[in-house]
């Protein structure tokens, strides 16, 4: 491990301490890695866990698992399903500030979330971001959206970049910089990427996305490397230092992302915004620093909201 990848999620979570535990309910914890992800984390301080879903079986697999959860309350329900409703009702009737993903599927989770009469949308549209700590790259790097929206339109990905602003900010960030990926770093009507992140740029000019710095298009070279954004005369705040890389669509922004975790050995952690209350999206494959850092970035979040700093929850 590279000082510089183990000082991306150790300030991370420096910023945690001295914050009390957030109580989050976790949706069907039914599975050993789901479960002590959630363990873990209280363990060290992040969250008070709600365990939602049947409690003979969530008991079994800490018993096979040798996970002590006897100091956590368990809220019975039968299924992923209904796990995922009572987890969401929790949250609404504020006795959780977090959701956090257990061993039930993505969509089954999302499902209770979206729901127009019992669910937590806002008025922002809800994406995803991975913060990941990246062996080469000198601080956390913020991916979106990678995970909820195939093809984003204009309007989804002002919102899904708003809603990266506002992270990178509860993450530190003052002023975060936003690049827009594209293929290329000049706008042409052959890629229409290229014209959203130049229309998107209008935007955050007009004030319709604020907080942040945004430039593109940019390729991912001129994106992360200043010496690549020099050889093409590239002059940008944003190029070579971006903290948030906006992808065109889901599967440029999950390839990216597992690209980053498989070849470059970094390691990411999955929240989803533009909900009341961030959501902990975890993967059996994570690490422990990982699924660490994926509920302390909903600390960070939670206790922005908290203190009034963000818009993001705006209802």
């Amino acid at each position: 491990m590279t000082a510089g990848r183990r000082d991306a999620y150790e300030a991370l979570l420096e910023r945690c301490r001295g914050i009390p535990p957030v109580t989050t309910a976790v949706a069907y914890p039914c599975e050993a890695t789901a479960l002590a992800g959630a363990i873990e984390a209280a363990e060290a301080g992040l969250i008070e866990p709600i365990l939602v879903g049947p409690a003979a079986k969530i008991r079994e697999v800490a018993a096979q698992a040798a996970l002590k959860i006897d100091p956590y309350p368990i809220e019975e329900s039968l299924d992923p399903k209904s796990s995922a409703a009572r987890a969401v009702e929790l949250v609404r009737s504020a006795r959780a500030q977090v959701l956090m993903k257990g061993s039930l599927h993505t969509d089954d989770l999302l499902g209770a979330v979206v729901s127009s009469a019992t669910g937590l949308r806002t008025g922002r549209r809800i994406s995803h971001a991975f913060v990941m700590s990246v062996p080469t790259y000198p601080k956390p790097l913020i991916i979106t959206d990678a995970a909820i929206n195939i093809a984003p339109e204009l309007d989804a990905k002002r919102d899904i970049i708003q809603n990266a602003i506002d992270l990178a900010r509860s993450l530190g960030r003052e002023t975060p910089k936003v690049a827009i990926l594209s293929a290329v770093e000049t706008v042409t009507s052959k890629i229409p990427s290229t014209i959203d992140a130049a229309a998107l740029c209008k935007m955050a000019d007009r004030g319709q996305i604020t907080g942040g710095i945004l430039d593109g298009p940019l390729a991912m070279d001129n994106a992360i490397s200043a010496e690549a954004a020099k050889t093409k005369g590239i002059v940008s705040p944003v190029a070579g230092d971006a903290d948030i890389l906006v992808a065109p669509d889901l599967e440029a922004g999950n390839i990216l992302a597992k690209q980053l975790t498989f070849l470059a050995n970094a390691d990411a952690a999955g929240i989803v915004l533009g909900a009341r209350v961030p959501i902990i999206l975890t993967s059996r494959a994570d690490s422990v620093r990982a699924r660490l850092a994926s509920c302390g970035v909903a600390v960070l979040v939670a206790q922005a909201r908290r203190q009034g700093g963000q818009l993001e929850a705006r209802s």
